[in-house]
């Protein structure tokens, strides 16, 4: 039996999602559902020389008050944030074995600017895709379902707030010495330290506990 795994389109996903992606035969983003908060919509992690940063995404807040749909949600520009997540991602990676080979299918995403977050992060899934060289099919859901059991439900994991359960093996990082391995960071992380590798190891993830 196929299987197909229902996901949220996070900011340059984790290592987790993105093990959950390798290991479907189909992915459907939730994009029905209401946006969430401080959650992994809108941001990531990266590894640094000062340990483990988050990059967040600033959205406009809605005009009338209440819940708000993440296909309505509005990405703001009033600061370059764009320039700033760029900087910072250049900074702790330009050292690392592969980045170089992929900095210019990196780099157009932090210089067009796409009006709804939705918009952003799906593209940026695309181009981590490309980077991966996985070709999974992917759709978007258009009715929100509490319970769908006609999916593989890992919505959970656009928590940020929440430990993923998932075992990773260590690979190697830029600053292991200096802050031991941190797991689960942005694929980001791992592409650039793995390059055509990152596949593989992604295959490879035991999710068998994920929850």
């Amino acid at each position: 039996m196929s299987k197909t795994s229902l996901l949220y389109p996070g900011y340059l996903g984790s290592i987790a999602h993105y093990a959950v992606v390798a290991q479907s035969d189909a992915i459907v983003f939730e994009t029905a559902s209401n946006f969430i908060k401080q959650s992994y919509l809108t941001r990531c992690y990266i590894a640094t020389a000062n340990g483990k940063q988050v990059l967040s995404i600033p959205v406009l807040r809605p005009k009338e008050k209440g819940k708000q749909l993440l296909k309505d949600v509005l990405i703001d520009y009033r600061n370059n944030w764009q320039q700033t997540h760029l900087r910072s991602i250049q900074t702790a990676y330009r050292s690392s074995p592969f980045y170089e080979f992929y900095e210019d299918d990196i780099i157009p995403l932090f210089t067009k600017n796409y009006k709804f977050l939705l918009d952003f992060n799906l593209k940026a899934h695309e181009i981590l895709m490309e980077c991966l060289q996985l070709s999974i099919p992917s759709s978007k859901s258009t009715v929100f379902e509490l319970n769908p059991l006609q999916y593989n439900d890992i919505r959970f994991l656009i928590d940020a707030k929440k430990e993923v359960s998932a075992n990773f093996d260590p690979y190697f990082q830029l600053f292991d010495d200096k802050h031991g391995f941190q797991k689960n960071l942005s694929i980001l992380d791992l592409i650039c330290m793995e390059g055509p590798n990152a596949i593989s190891f992604l295959e490879n993830v035991d999710l068998s506990n994920l929850k």
